[in-house]
């Protein structure tokens, strides 16, 4: 399926913030932590739109990407898209978007454990460098060209 990616900006938040809410919701509760103020407080909290990327598919905004730039990497962190669009190539399409853009610095993110997205992550070359009994962080080396 056919999918583009646009800035995001400010009004974008409340939006994604139900978008995080809902997509991580089983997840969450599969560990025991889902909390609907806290699940949208943490993004909330965190949000830049000139870090992040909407997903438009079908002419309409379905999901998003953020890639936070530090000095020694840059985190990958909420990309959400409705389960009702996953396995089409959407999520794929746009992680091979971002993986494209060279840079020297290697990519980092944090997925809960048992997340399918673990799977998504594994074939673009992330692989895991730490764990506890909730998430996992995953590197993959940086794309010089």
């Amino acid at each position: 399926m056919n999918f583009s990616l646009r800035p995001s900006t400010d009004a974008d938040l409340d939006w994604l913030l139900e978008l995080r809410a809902d997509v991580l919701r089983d997840d969450l509760e599969r560990h025991g932590l889902y909390d609907p103020v806290r699940v949208r407080r943490w993004m909330s909290d965190a949000f830049v739109a000139a870090n992040t990327q909407i997903i438009h598919v079908a002419g309409a905004d379905a999901g998003c990407i953020t890639v936070r730039h530090e000095t020694d990497a840059r985190w990958i962190e909420h990309f959400y898209l409705p389960t009702s669009l996953h396995g089409q190539g959407i999520g794929t399409g746009a992680l091979a978007d971002v993986l494209a853009r060279p840079d020297a610095r290697p990519f980092r993110l944090m997925v809960l454990q048992g997340s399918p997205a673990i799977r998504l992550y594994e074939r673009h070359g992330f692989v895991p460098h730490d764990q506890d009994e909730h998430d996992v962080w995953m590197t993959r080396p940086a794309v010089l060209d």
